[in-house]
């Protein structure tokens, strides 16, 4: 007779956690795992990756889910290699093998190419992806065996490295804008070169400011003592570094939780942080118009209340 599971107390945590994602984990199991390490009450991540892909994966935390969208549109850094001459059905080491050609690439090729793929560029989606078509993702039509139309998308290669590490292989280092599919990238490249290719590893370096090198395995996360884990996050405004920093006084930030715009001498700017003055606590996101402040998304008092030992212990 099997024990009874032990039940997970779940509890409020807020901040963003930056996980180095496993090779074979889907970006929700990897999500569902550090939330289960938490005991967190509410969990998203930022993107989604392959489970052939590792790298960085920003995962959200109570409040911080809310500004989770911000990095879904953030520009992206990826290092990959590519099997020169051999197609395969799905782009990567996992498919079947479609067609092979002969290998025969210069310096000259491959510094063509790699000018070719840099700047703004038209990609066709791959039919193995999670785009959906009719409530169904392509990638299911994929494995039955039946194309779809799809649509090309405009994305932009803001810098490309190709360098040659063998005979059959090479090495890409591509930052990308959102919406880019580095499997599709690599097989355009191959066609370019004029044999073909399929990626065998592809790893995210970075994504919004977040690199691989802040990022923690679920192994030493797994690791850890739970404080010890809670310490890892990093606070909810994390994901707005970006945005310019409003603070507001006692009186304007209780109105503005309210959702009501607030007037003062600030320039136009399209995305704002929004901070109180006493306690220092982050309170949202806003733009300003002609001296205007306007409320974006919000944290509630208890989320604020929730988050100020994290907010008060980060420099």
């Amino acid at each position: 007779m099997n024990a009874p599971r032990t039940r997970v107390q779940r509890r409020p945590v807020h901040g963003v956690l930056l996980l180095d994602k496993p090779l074979g984990l889907s970006s929700n199991q990897a999500l569902q795992k550090a939330k289960w390490l938490l005991r967190a009450e509410k969990a998203g991540h930022t993107g989604t990756l392959d489970p052939l892909a590792t790298g960085v994966l920003p995962l959200c935390f109570g409040a911080a889910t809310k500004f989770s969208q911000l990095h879904l549109e953030a520009d992206k850094t990826y290092e990959a290699t590519a099997r020169l001459g051999v197609k395969t059905a799905t782009g990567d080491a996992e498919g079947e093998v479609i067609a092979e050609r002969p290998v025969a690439v210069t310096p000259d090729e491959l510094a063509r190419v790699q000018a070719l793929f840099t700047g703004p560029q038209r990609q066709l989606p791959p039919m193995y992806s999670a785009l959906k078509k009719d409530g169904r993702a392509l990638y299911e039509y994929a494995r039955e065996g039946i194309e779809v139309e799809r649509k090309t998308r405009d994305i932009v290669v803001h810098d490309l490295s190709l360098t040659r590490t063998g005979d059959d292989e090479i090495r890409i280092v591509a930052a990308v804008s959102k919406g880019t599919y580095i499997r599709t990238l690599g097989e355009d490249i191959g066609e370019a070169l004029g044999c073909g290719a399929h990626l065998t590893s592809l790893r995210r370096i970075a994504t919004g400011g977040f690199e691989a090198a802040q990022c923690l395995s679920l192994e030493a996360l797994e690791a850890m003592e739970e404080d010890e884990r809670l310490a890892c996050l990093l606070p909810t405004e994390a994901l707005v570094a970006d945005h310019t920093r409003v603070t507001l006084d006692v009186e304007d930030a209780g109105r503005f939780l309210s959702g009501l715009r607030r007037r003062g001498d600030w320039a136009d700017a399209s995305a704002v942080a929004v901070f109180g003055r006493t306690p220092d606590a982050f309170l949202g996101t806003g733009h300003v118009k002609a001296g205007e402040l306007i409320p974006g998304r919000l944290l509630s008092p208890i989320e604020i209340q929730q988050t100020l030992p994290l907010t008060e212990a980060t420099p």
